[in-house]
């Protein structure tokens, strides 16, 4: 995600919002790979339970809400998408090379890429929008959307409608309409429902402007880590599965 920056200084809570995100992002994975790739028990960790998938949704609603945000306030919006994209394709190739049955074909970096690529171009036609009625329309659009993968139009577990098989025979996984009976992400984030989130975040910044300036003392480590989403990205997993094994191997688990 874009950095924050203006004339008269950093807008700190952003940070300090995307730095949380990123600490349960760690710790989401951190356990994933303990239970999952290596193979523990655990009495409470388990990705289809209803809070670990609460837990999975506030770090993911959270990244791409506030990487929306970030869109209208970013110095060159272009580069950085052209730079998250290049990231998304070296995950992509890493994952198919080096862990083939979780690979990442169109994951969240890929998500943002695109959406903030997308925003680009449409942003002399959502910059017409009401602020607040853009927000709302977003908003909406995003929950009769969120099964739209699944094959259903409804948010979560409410299916109003099952959609066409037909639709999904073309296996445009990147737009939201995957052939499930041949398509597998470990990561999937499609442009539908996922951007409509992002514009809300886009719209968002119209209406909320956090204070600028140093964040509280408490908060700055925070901040720090906030400010560094992309590198900490792509860093996280090689980390936490290398000090896994390491910890794994001195104690003679492997």
């Amino acid at each position: 995600m874009p950095v924050l920056h203006t004339k008269t200084g950093r807008m700190w809570l952003p940070d300090a919002l995307r730095g949380l995100a990123l600490l349960n992002m760690l710790a989401y994975h951190a356990m994933y790979d303990w239970v999952y790739v290596f193979a523990h028990a655990s009495s409470w960790y388990d990705i289809w339970s209803p809070g670990c998938h609460l837990w999975q949704q506030y770090i993911c609603w959270s990244f791409i809400l506030l990487s929306g945000f970030s869109l209208p306030l970013a110095r060159r919006p272009v580069r950085n998408g052209l730079l998250v994209a290049a990231c998304a394709a070296l995950l992509t190739a890493a994952t198919v090379l080096l862990l083939p049955s979780e690979s990442i074909w169109f994951g969240v970096l890929h998500l943002n890429a695109a959406a903030v690529l997308l925003t680009c171009l449409v942003r002399p036609l959502l910059q017409r929008i009401p602020a607040k009625a853009g927000l709302a329309a977003s908003a909406a659009l995003f929950a009769l959307t969120n099964q739209l993968p699944q094959g259903f139009i409804g948010f979560e577990g409410l299916r109003l409608c099952a959609l066409p098989a037909g639709l999904y025979r073309a296996n445009l996984f990147w737009l939201g309409l995957p052939d499930l009976t041949r398509f597998s992400s470990a990561d999937y984030f499609p442009l539908l429902p996922w951007v409509f989130l992002f514009w809300c975040g886009v719209f968002l910044a119209r209406l909320w402007h956090p204070g600028r300036g140093e964040p509280p003392a408490a908060l700055q480590p925070l901040c720090a880590i906030g400010r560094n989403t992309l590198p900490v990205y792509m860093l996280h997993q090689p980390v936490l599965y290398g000090l896994l094994w390491v910890g794994h191997a001195v104690a003679g688990r492997l």
